[in-house]
């Protein structure tokens, strides 16, 4: 038998790979996998959303820097983010872990007392969940649940050429975050009396241990009445995001180098590392903003929020998804996307 080994794939590979094997068949199943959430009819003016994501120790996150309480934020914020990215309002979440038996009863106290602080944070109700041991860690698995009124849902196929893309927030922070934690983790295992030398980074490192789920844009879009045509979170990096909406809606684009926007911190620490911020913005991850994109109609209505840039636009060209630099040159934009297993950009 032929041993096709997972790598070849890639996760997006695998996902496309499981979702060929499954069809719904179910008429209140509207949206499968394949988007930010999945779309259920409940024959109600709203729209259900379903989202569920994993953390493990070990791939998605080190105990060695890490928070317990910061985790349990951390866990439920990446899911309210797909309900967010979907245009919706979350409502409930479920919590299931697997623990090993290093850790103690006050050490799942604190990591439930972050879960607490992130609902009380979305407005969300934890209703369930399961526990069981672990061999290898612990892991960490919640599915978010959300609702979303049928005329205002946004997935990733909508876009159409000319509208306008739209970024939230800044790009890159959680990678140099990350960058930094790993520095002080390789120093400390040097010299154990260091000190950490974080005092300055505070913003970087919060961006890393403890993501926000902009759900906030959701509620200024529906203030606005601004119905994004596509839209996705930004979990996996700028470049592989953008390609996503442009496969699902059939569209290129083109996406300016000086509009693309990156926080001072994360500049100046990527001069320190040697590395590139615009790199680290189209590659890097765990940034958790959202990615959307409007109709040339709408720009007036939120032009002046200063919660989103305006970073290009959408083209009629499938074919060419570009980066334009600053000089005028133009560069296709390829999906390198980030990496668990590595906690680095490919």
């Amino acid at each position: 038998m032929i041993r096709t080994e997972l790598a070849t794939l890639g996760e997006f590979g695998l996902i496309e790979r499981i979702n060929q094997q499954f069809t719904p068949v179910l008429p209140q199943t509207i949206k499968g996998i394949g988007d930010d959430a999945a779309v259920i009819d409940t024959a109600t003016e709203e729209y259900l959303l379903v989202s569920t994501d994993m953390l493990v120790e070990g791939v998605h996150f080190d105990l060695s820097y890490v928070p317990l309480k910061h985790l349990g934020y951390k866990a439920i914020a990446v899911n309210v983010s797909d309900i967010a990215a979907m245009n919706g309002i979350p409502r409930q979440v479920t919590v299931s872990i697997g623990l090993s038996n290093r850790f103690s009863v006050e050490a799942i106290d604190e990591l439930y007392a972050g879960i607490q602080a992130a609902c009380e944070a979305y407005k969300v109700d934890l209703v369930g969940g399961d526990t069981t041991s672990s061999r290898s860690g612990l892991l960490i698995s919640v599915t978010a649940v959300g609702v979303v009124d049928k005329t205002k849902i946004s997935y990733r196929n909508g876009a159409q050429p000319n509208d306008i893309i739209c970024i939230t927030g800044d790009l890159g922070a959680a990678y140099m975050g990350l960058q930094l934690l790993e520095r002080e983790k390789r120093e400390f295992l040097e010299n154990p009396e260091m000190q950490p030398q974080l005092e300055d980074k505070s913003y970087l490192v919060g961006r890393q241990l403890k993501p926000e789920a902009r759900t906030d844009i959701v509620y200024e879009l529906l203030e606005a009445g601004v119905v994004p045509t596509s839209m996705i979170d930004i979990s996996d990096g700028l470049a592989s995001e953008i390609l996503h909406l442009c496969n699902q809606s059939g569209t290129g684009a083109q996406v300016f180098e000086e509009n693309v926007p990156i926080a001072d911190d994360t500049f100046l620490t990527a001069d320190e590392f040697k590395i590139s911020p615009l790199t680290i913005a189209l590659n890097g991850g765990e940034d958790y903003e959202l990615l959307f994109t409007i109709k040339q109609s709408d720009y007036e209505k939120i032009k002046n929020s200063p919660h989103i840039s305006f970073a290009g636009f959408m083209t009629n060209d499938p074919t060419n998804v570009e980066l334009v630099t600053k000089g005028g040159s133009r560069f296709p934009i390829k999906a390198q996307g980030w990496q668990h297993l590595t906690n680095q950009p490919s």
